[in-house]
Formats: structure tokens, sequence, C-alpha cells
């Protein structure tokens, strides 16, 4: 079975006395279909750099890494061979740039990217794996100042 290592971020930021996860809808999804930024590693990469990397390119945020999440694993078939795929997830919090403010070329993976309530993002990510990634987030940024 091949192996596939990922790594994303879950970019939370506080406005308005409450925290906000960064999602994207990646292009050729519905709407309302929302995950969080992620991808492979490259090769040399850590998981750390992975998770800012992916973060930036698909939100258009800079980001800094405040703790780990957890591991997200799971299997998939691509064209019929098995995938054992684990994805790191970071908390990460802003720095610098503009939600949506992509790189060029990135309209073709992202069609879009919106600020959610992080408490509503357990009930709102479409994958089991990133709504317990949400779910974490919120109870590590309880009571944080971010």
């Amino acid at each position: 079975m091949r192996r596939e290592r990922s790594a994303g971020g879950v970019l939370v930021r506080r406005m308005r006395g409450r925290p906000w996860v960064a999602a994207i809808r990646p292009r050729g999804k519905a709407p309302g279909t929302w995950v969080l930024p992620k991808g492979l590693l490259d090769p040399g990469e850590s998981g750390v750099d992975t998770a800012l990397r992916e973060t930036r390119e698909e939100t258009g945020v800079e980001a800094r890494v405040e703790q780990l999440l957890g591991d997200v694993r799971y299997v998939y078939t691509w064209e019929g061979e098995r995938v054992f795929k684990v994805v790191r997830f970071f908390l990460l919090t802003p720095v610098r740039g503009r939600l949506g403010a992509l790189p060029p070329g990135m309209e073709l993976e992202v069609a879009e990217a919106r600020w959610l309530p992080l408490e509503d993002a357990p009930r709102l990510l479409a994958y089991r794996g990133e709504r317990e990634m949400a779910e974490r987030a919120l109870q590590a940024v309880s009571g944080d100042a971010l």
C-alpha cells in the first residue's frame, strides 16, 4: 500500500470577540464544501513548513505555528491503488496577509476562502478528521487572547 504524508493548518484569529477559522472551498467542489488548507510534503520539507506553505498558498495569509493539534489517518483509493495517508495539523495564528488574496495560479485549486466561526467549524467542515481538528483548536484557544 502506498503511503502519503501531508500537513495542514487550522488558522485561527479572534474577531468581534470570538475565534474564527480560515476554510477554503476547493475548485470543483459544491458551494458550502469547506475544508482546511493542507497539502503533500515536498521533498525535504517538514510538516511545519508544509502547513505554513499550504496555508499561505491556499488562503493568502502568512501564519505562525502555535502548537501541534494532531494527525488524521485514513485510507483512500486512487486509480485502483489503496493509499494510506497521514495529515498532521497545526494550530496557526495570522501574521500578515488578507484571506482570499491568493498567489497567482492558486485560483485553479481554490474557489473561495472564508472565515468561519470556529465553534461552527465542527459542523461546517466536510471531513470528519478536519472537524475533529477544529474541535481541538477550539479547546486550545478557549480563554486565549488570539
